[in-house]
């Protein structure tokens, strides 16, 4: 198990979106990302880089309503990439956490690949768009992604100023904290569960 690559490859398609989603969690953080939300791109390379997994992510959307379709469904067929790279979830380390400042931001993630979803999300931003990219939908592709993937995920905004910086401050707490928590440890030779079960 432990030389086999975690990797998975999602196609998502509906009448508001066409999504495909790819993932090498033992990559080196290479990406190739394309949704027609420039915001929204900047914050899913954040996932690549400091998450150190290689991604691919593009979305076909009805931006002609606005991003909202777009992002959730990106993070629908993310998550479910995710749970399928992950595999049964052995020998991992299943539990992450991170602060990241970003100038005057601070922000903090907690993460357990659990299997049981959900999502605690703590942000309260000053403007609603950065771009185009609605900051609500911060909230709403974090609540996708956990479900999909199988994630306990807690998401705060310690305090911050810049919604720019408090929304990407974000992106990279979870990006450290899912690396932190998909790593392989050597000393786990089971599934990292009293139960035997994860995903």
């Amino acid at each position: 198990m432990s030389g086999e690559r975690r990797q998975a490859r999602v196609e998502r398609q509906t009448r508001e979106t066409r999504v495909v989603a790819a993932v090498d969690l033992d990559g080196t953080g290479r990406y190739a990302v394309a949704t027609g939300v420039g915001f929204f791109d900047h914050m899913l390379v954040q996932i690549a880089r400091h998450g150190l997994l290689d991604l691919e992510l593009t979305v076909e959307g009805d931006l002609e309503v606005d991003p909202h379709h777009t992002v959730e469904d990106a993070g629908i067929a993310l998550g479910q990439a995710i749970r399928q790279a992950l595999g049964d979830g052995r020998g991992i380390r299943r539990y992450g956490h991170s602060y990241v400042p970003m100038d005057e931001t601070l922000a903090f993630c907690a993460l357990d690949i659990s299997g049981r979803p959900s999502l605690v999300f703590r942000a309260d931003f000053p403007r609603e768009r950065v771009g185009t990219f609605d900051t609500e939908l911060t909230e709403e592709f974090f609540r996708a992604l956990a479900v999909h993937a199988g994630f306990t995920l807690h998401l705060r905004v310690e305090y911050g100023r810049n919604t720019h910086h408090m929304v990407e401050a974000l992106f990279k707490a979870f990006a450290r904290a899912f690396d932190a928590a998909k790593t392989r440890d050597p000393r786990v030779t089971d599934v990292p569960s009293s139960k035997g079960a994860l995903l």
